[in-house]
């Protein structure tokens, strides 16, 4: 009973200065985690979805467009 466990909350949370700090982002529509993709964040629970600013730069400099 006394083994080690991987506690997976320890990832979501973490404590600065006596204040308990969220590392990921939360839903304005249901107020749960979101998942992080690298274009965009999206909540599996309500299905909101918000693109991350940068992306449509980094595709562009990609391809070779000069803007």
């Amino acid at each position: 009973m006394s083994e080690k466990k991987d506690l997976k909350i320890l990832r979501l949370y973490k404590v600065e200065d006596d204040k308990v700090v969220r590392l990921k982002k939360i839903c304005p529509k249901c107020g749960r985690f979101m998942a992080e993709h690298e274009d965009r964040y999206h909540c599996g629970y309500c299905g909101y979805t918000e693109f991350k600013q940068n992306i449509e730069k980094k595709y562009i400099k990609e391809i070779g467009i000069q803007i």
